[in-house]
């Protein structure tokens, strides 16, 4: 049995979203594979300090460290865990999911290249973070797509007679939630019988009240449901029909390969790897960030054109059950047991 350590934010059960450490882990778990985490602080120093003593609890008893690496704060956690899994020669796998990792790049490369030219592999969610990679230099980038269980999102179709909006992510300023409410606003301004809900945790950033304050000030009414459990927002799901992604930085969101499961055409920003996820006018439809209007032109196209929602949302459901576990579970054998 191979023995893995999982470095990761594993907060899911107290403020934030189910993270890859949630979802990935159980099923490498299932798989025969021997897990263990770090880390469930909510105080970032101390889940620091956890994700440290969890690396010197593995040596010599662990096989190989996944590392969960984003754009933000927790990069940093990647390179201290990186550089203590090289002193104590822990093989180590970076997960590539920050949707702005361009900008470490960037801005630390040399940090960057100590983390990733070093790890036994890196690997990229999308065809998107793979390519950013390979164009930085960086040659040991495998791709292995963000994971669903297909058996789990039911597929509806759906009647657009109304406009009922879905939402979800966490309140963060880099999803741009208050662009949801402007669009609700425009729609409604124009005559449609339209509604929003908006399904994710405060991340603590202000957005959440910023969001909230806007509908007020707009005169719009929002559903706003605070985090929900995966089955909870899943169930939700069936009483809408038109799913927005309206961040200004991507990679492979896993909420918007359920929305595709799940039947609800999506409209999304074109931002990072949204463009590798979905095909324009194949199994969704991409539009500018920031902007309400296109948001509003793609929603109306969805409702008068009946032929596209359902081509869009039928190829949408085949791409994403290439997703399922059962399909990408044999590139994690792979990476793992090398």
């Amino acid at each position: 049995m191979i023995n893995v350590l999982y470095i990761g934010n594993k907060l899911s059960l107290k403020q934030s979203n189910v993270s890859a450490v949630d979802i990935l882990g159980p099923l490498l778990e299932a798989s025969s594979y021997n897990l263990q985490y770090a880390s469930s602080e909510t105080n970032k120093m101390a889940r620091l300090g956890d994700m440290i003593l969890a690396c010197f609890k593995a040596y010599k008893k662990v096989d190989v460290v996944l590392i969960d690496t984003y754009s933000t704060q927790n990069f940093y956690y990647a390179f201290i865990v990186s550089q203590l899994c090289r002193l104590l020669r822990l093989p180590y796998i970076p997960i590539l999911h920050g949707g702005n990792l361009e900008s470490r790049l960037q801005q630390s490369p040399k940090w960057s290249s100590l983390i990733f030219n070093h790890a036994r592999v890196n690997v990229a969610p999308s065809l998107f973070i793979k390519s950013l990679f390979e164009s930085y230099g960086y040659s040991r980038i495998v791709h292995i797509p963000n994971t669903i269980k297909i058996e789990n999102y039911p597929f509806k179709e759906r009647s657009l007679k109304t406009i009922k909006l879905l939402w979800v992510r966490s309140f963060s300023r880099i999803y741009n939630p208050q662009l949801a409410v402007k669009i609700l606003k425009l729609l409604q301004e124009k005559g449609h019988d339209a509604t929003l809900c908006m399904v994710g945790p405060d991340t603590g950033d202000g957005s959440l009240q910023a969001t909230q304050q806007l509908a007020k000030e707009l005169g719009v009414m929002v559903t706003f449901t605070g985090k929900l459990t995966k089955t909870e927002w899943t169930d939700l799901a069936a009483d809408y029909n038109v799913f927005i992604n309206t961040t200004n930085f991507d990679n492979m969101p896993v909420s918007v390969i359920e929305a595709m499961a799940l039947g609800l055409p999506v409209i999304s920003t074109d931002v990072g790897g949204m463009p590798f996820l979905i095909d324009q006018g194949e199994d969704g439809l991409l539009v500018s960030s920031n902007d309400a209007d296109a948001f509003v032109v793609a929603i109306l196209k969805l409702c008068t054109e009946s032929d596209l929602k359902n081509k869009l949302v039928f190829n949408a459901r085949k791409k994403v059950e290439q997703f399922d576990w059962e399909v990408v579970k044999h590139s994690w054998f792979g990476v793992l047991d090398g």
